[in-house]
């Protein structure tokens, strides 16, 4: 006996194949049926490309949005897995447009398919609904907007409304529970229901067969009849690889499935829902108040109805189109309605200069997120804290809060202080004017009789004088010859009446030891009124009762960094 009958002695495999594969196709094989087949291969893409992304994805507030990012930008070909996964939804809603509207010109509805129709219908509605629970997935501020929006209009919805909003939400606000429950819908109660749906409906279609083109009669649609293997398998192989193909071009030329940044509660974003969503998105604006639940809610409900009702709507036997024009009137009025709302939904957009200049900047934070994301990885809190890996984030909050009101803008009150400040050409500045307006120019000390003069040196001798006071930076690219020569000029020149240059010593101006390191500027922060700093001629405020050690060495940090930063360092900060 060989393996192929021991198999099929104890399987019935060859029969089974024989049953799946050599049934009749009335009226012979064609490229219209092809779309059911098409379907169940993208269902299937989804199946795969899903279970890929769940080695990686962490369904948790604070893990999500990390995990989807390390998926998009270091996992090999992560973004390419996810893109399909993401635009092969979209793919699935038009395919299933595509059948529903070959079985509904067709007439495929009608007795005896009636069943069939109604499982078809059912399985629209989990489709929508899998890109529901799919959206927030990612816990971006797309997901958690739109899908806060979506639940919201739930929570409508008379009599169980609110019971159904609060076992999505699960809480009192967004929070672990909602995506924990929407990833338990989207990963195993929707696949159960779908692919339980999926086999009802391949049974019966089984059962009917292909709907042949009307106007047959009996004996033409057996005598054209082909079996599905090959004849019909392999149109249905073709539409799946040219399906398949157009996918992966399309996730190659958008780039993935994108992703936003990682969802803020406390931020104001404008949430738009996917393309297939939009017609009803576009139609809640004409409506206001209370007429803006009941349309959001009454407008699925009224399709879902009309497709529902279809085989009581048009019982005539004859499937002719030019006999069922109110049918496919009403059909094709609807296709056409759902496409003018999604144009219109996307012209407004792209109309409107301030949302697109919002659009704009969230994906510049975005990519802001995605960015710290790979060079610094994700911190425990997830989510936004993200941002606070950003070289200087603490620093530059400190700065903005106690600092540059004084010491940035128009209405400053102390030197400017920004990129280059302390390097050789801002000492220089300072000695050859230091009661200019970017130095101490707007300061009580800037206008006094105690005022600091300007150097009376130039030259050869005015860059060793910068150099002196830029050796104390702790800079590494010193000319230790030319501060050598500084420091007998220090000596000579009035600048050593007022300034010392070692230890803690006070005198009638600062003492410049160290100055431009981060433990100066930590000390000189904390409390500019020091004897060794301005004594009481300071006008600073007493940051140590204000910050903690941390906190002014962060500052400080930040200070001494901006000796060698440029504008366009600041810009890739903000990047």
């Amino acid at each position: 006996m060989s393996l192929g009958d021991w198999l099929n002695d104890r399987t019935g495999h060859r029969r089974a194949l024989h049953v799946a594969l050599e049934e009749p196709v009335l009226g012979g094989a064609s490229f219209v049926y092809v779309m059911g087949s098409v379907l169940l291969f993208l269902l299937i893409l989804q199946a795969t490309t899903g279970a890929l992304l769940a080695f990686y994805y962490a369904p948790s507030a604070t893990d999500a949005w990390g995990s989807v990012a390390y998926i998009e930008d270091q996992v090999t070909l992560g973004w390419f897995i996810r893109g399909l996964h993401h635009h092969g939804a979209s793919a699935m809603v038009i395919a299933v447009g595509l059948h529903m509207l070959q079985v509904i010109v067709y007439g495929a509805y009608k007795r005896p398919r009636e069943v069939t129709w109604w499982v078809g219908v059912m399985l629209l509605g989990l489709l929508l609904a899998f890109a529901l629970t799919g959206y927030l997935l990612p816990w971006d501020q797309t997901g958690y907007w739109a899908t806060k929006v979506a639940t919201g209009i739930a929570g409508e919805t008379p009599v169980a409304g609110q019971e159904v909003q609060a076992a999505l939400q699960a809480g009192n606000e967004y929070g672990n529970l909602t995506l924990t429950r929407f990833y338990a819908l989207h990963v195993f109660i929707l696949p159960a229901l779908t692919f339980g749906l999926v086999a009802l409906h391949v049974l019966l279609f089984r059962k009917h067969g292909a709907t042949p083109r009307w106007g047959r009669s009996d004996a033409e649609l057996a005598r054209t009849a082909q079996p599905f293997w090959p004849d019909q398998l392999f149109r249905d192989v073709v539409a799946m690889v040219v399906a398949f193909l157009a996918l992966v071009a399309w996730t190659v030329h958008t780039g993935g499935a994108g992703l936003d940044a990682p969802a803020d509660p406390s931020s104001n974003f404008d949430a738009r829902p996917e393309w297939y969503f939009r017609p009803l998105f576009q139609m809640l604006k004409y409506f206001s108040g209370p007429m803006e639940t009941v349309v959001a809610l009454g407008a699925p409900v009224l399709v879902g109805g009309v497709l529902f009702a279809l085989p009581f709507l048009d019982r005539g036997a004859d499937r002719s189109p030019r006999r069922r024009l109110l049918a496919l009137g009403i059909v094709l009025a609807g296709f056409a309605a759902t496409g003018l709302l999604t144009f219109i939904s996307f012209q407004a957009d792209a109309n409107d200069p301030a949302l697109v200049e919002r659009e704009v900047a969230a994906e510049k934070l975005a990519a802001k997120a995605r960015r710290l994301a790979r060079e610094h990885g994700v911190p425990a809190a997830g989510g936004t804290a993200v941002y606070a890996t950003a070289p200087f984030h603490r620093a530059r909050g400190l700065w903005v809060q106690h600092c540059e009101g004084c010491h940035e803008g128009d209405d400053r009150k102390g030197p400017l202080i920004g990129p280059g400040y302390n390097d050789r050409a801002w000492i220089r500045g300072l000695l050859t004017d230091p009661s200019g307006d970017a130095y101490f120019g707007r300061t009580k000390l800037g206008k006094s009789e105690e005022a600091m003069p300007a150097a009376e040196v130039t030259g050869a001798e005015l860059d060793a004088l910068v150099e002196l006071v830029y050796a104390e930076t702790g800079a590494p690219d010193v000319d230790a010859k030319l501060a050598a020569r500084g420091v007998e000029l220090f000596s000579e020149q009035p600048c050593g009446d007022c300034h010392e240059r070692t230890g803690d010593a006070s005198s009638s101006g600062p003492n410049l030891a160290g100055r431009g390191t981060v433990a100066y500027f930590k000390t000189f922060i904390g409390d500019s009124g020091q004897a060794r700093f301005f004594g009481e001629k300071h006008e600073m405020p007493r940051m140590v009762e204000e910050l903690g050690p941390e906190d002014l060495e962060r500052l400080a940090e930040w200070v001494v960094w901006l000796r060698t930063a440029t504008p366009a360092d600041l810009e890739r900060l903000d990047d």
